[in-house]
């Protein structure tokens, strides 16, 4: 994990005292409402339907024990007893009184953790797999590169006030876990023809209100360049995106209407002009990987053999192995889930409790050390074989083992009206109802992979657009609907859902999502066949035919 040096310290340290004083400044009216809001949202301060919501970089999803029990104290004295885990691997608190945020920050800036640029229209976290390192599929570690480029990107000075916000994220395995298409920037570490590695770039993705899948503006990039390169592209959208419409101003608008040849050409005559000021050396790149080295391994932990006779022996830490728990390139290692989906939470939440506890597992399990996913859960990587029947007995007391990842009830959501200022309905409380829907464990697994996102307004922060079953709650004369798509992934194989039909009503959706799995076991194969492939194979047309008729 990189550690920071007196300047990244600095940095932190120097935006507090500055936060402070522009907070108080602001809370005794000295600063007005309109210019507080740039300063709040450049330290990641919303203003949400019931109080301040503070958004914290979890930087490539990656956090010592030290920094998570340093949440489980906020959360504790600042918050209502919990946090929640974000998409992109950030971590909100949806409680914290302004006046009190400085304060805050002064707790993160101890733990080397900050808000800078988690909101605002700058450059944002940057993003990766959270099985980056560990996983038997990678090229190469991405998160190096990730850790230049928040480097790069912290305090930009040209970039501080960009047309719309800008996300970068980075893979470097064959499957894409980090849904690079659908970011601004995004980036795969790729080997060309003479067996050399370098990224693949991607640019115009996103989500929100129009999705868009990325396109392929340079197929190969030497790894030297990638600073200079990225910093050509939003030198281009900044220059060229549009500020007269917030919601036209991402650069995939920009690319959409200008046509990815003419920004390849704007891109490619700013990268001349700065590719050799701002090369990266072969010292600079591995003195960075040298920050990443693998823990110490056991040699021996291949050799156990206890694991297997609890596998045999104990069916339910059977069950949660094969869903919960992912390869490891290292032998006798194996990266374990924890899920924050337990059926009677909201998705993606963690108690300080939970917190203080996930804390002691990484320290005793695994080096020291959590993950964030992309889809609201936690990984703990680097978990011995031998212990894994430990640690799963560990999480099931603290209600973290429910084995569903990646199942139905492993929901994306967003907080919709119960938080979100913005919110057009209800998103928590469907997940529970959709939840009860799905209560037997046999059923659920019987469906097999199964990505449902639900979104409470066409911002789409849960992703709908991109899953295989997307929610969009609508407003519709101050009742709450919601919009439903089939067919969305955000991996290798990208695609935009398609809409099923017209939106239903909040006391119809459960039942419909149920009507929809159901129709899936109706019309697949076999039990290998996906509900992805099912949709892809014979489209929306027959769910629609179910749903419609039924409800």
């Amino acid at each position: 994990m990189y550690q920071y040096n007196y300047k990244d310290q600095a940095i932190v340290d120097q935006r507090v005292i500055q936060f402070r004083d522009q907070t108080t400044r602001y809370l005794n009216g000295e600063i007005p409402e309109d210019k507080y809001r740039a300063l709040r949202l450049m330290n990641g301060v919303y203003v949400q339907t019931h109080a301040p919501l503070l958004r914290i970089a979890g930087p490539y999803g990656l956090l010592s024990s030290k920094q998570v029990r340093k949440l489980a104290s906020i959360a504790r004295d600042y918050d209502k007893g919990f946090c929640h885990f974000t998409t992109r691997q950030n971590i909100q608190f949806n409680w914290p009184a302004l006046e009190r945020v400085p304060d805050i920050l002064e707790e993160l800036a101890s733990v080397q953790m900050h808000a800078i640029q988690t909101s605002g229209n700058c450059l944002r976290n940057t993003t990766s797999d959270q099985l980056a390192g560990i996983c038997k599929d990678e090229i190469e570690d991405p998160r190096p590169y990730c850790e230049i480029i928040r480097q790069w990107t912290i305090l930009h000075p040209e970039f501080a006030y960009l047309p719309r916000k800008f996300k970068i994220a980075v893979s470097g395995a064959k499957q894409d876990r980090a849904a690079t298409q659908f970011h601004d920037i995004g980036l795969h570490l790729v080997k060309n023809d003479q067996g050399e590695v370098g990224f693949k770039v991607f640019v115009g993705g996103g989500l929100g209100r129009t999705p868009v899948i990325g396109q392929v503006i340079r197929p190969f990039l030497e790894k030297k360049h990638l600073l200079s390169y990225l910093e050509a592209i939003v030198r281009v959208y900044n220059l060229y995106g549009r500020r007269d419409n917030k919601y036209r101003a991402r650069i995939k608008i920009l690319v959409r209407e200008a046509g990815l040849a003419e920004v390849t050409q704007k891109v490619e005559a700013e990268w001349q002009i700065i590719k050799d000021k701002l090369q990266l050396s072969a010292t600079d790149i591995s003195d960075m990987r040298a920050q990443f080295n693998p823990p110490a391994y056991a040699a021996d932990a291949a050799q156990d053999t206890s694991y297997a006779e609890k596998l045999a022996g104990n069916s339910e830490f059977a069950t949660w192995v094969k869903h919960n728990t992912a390869e490891h390139k290292v032998d006798g290692y194996i990266a374990a889930y924890i899920s924050l989906k337990a059926p009677d939470s909201p998705p993606g939440d963690c108690s300080e409790s939970q917190l203080d506890a996930i804390a002691d597992l990484a320290d005793q399990y695994s080096f020291g050390m959590v993950r964030v996913t992309h889809r609201q859960n936690l990984v703990l990587a680097d978990i011995k074989q031998a212990d894994l029947f430990s640690l799963w007995q560990k999480l099931s007391a603290l209600a973290l083992a429910t084995p569903n990842i990646n199942k139905a009830t492993d929901m994306i959501c967003c907080p919709g009206l119960d938080y979100c200022s913005l919110a057009n309905a209800g998103s928590i409380g469907i997940a529970k109802e959709i939840n009860a829907q799905l209560d037997s464990l046999d059923y659920l697994h019987d469906l097999g992979e199964v990505k449902i996102n639900i979104s409470g307004c066409m911002n789409g922060c849960a992703h709908q657009s991109v899953g295989h079953i997307g929610i969009l709650g609508v407003d519709k004369k101050g009742v709450e609907w919601y919009q439903i798509t089939l067919g969305g992934s955000s991996e290798n194989d990208a695609a935009i859902g398609d809409r099923l039909g017209p939106a239903v009503s909040k006391e119809d959706i459960a039942g419909v999502i149920k009507t929809i799995l159901e129709t899936y076991l109706d019309l697949r194969h076999d039990e290998d066949e996906t509900f992805l492939a099912v949709v892809r194979r014979l489209g929306v047309s027959p769910f629609k035919e179910k749903v419609y008729a039924d409800h």
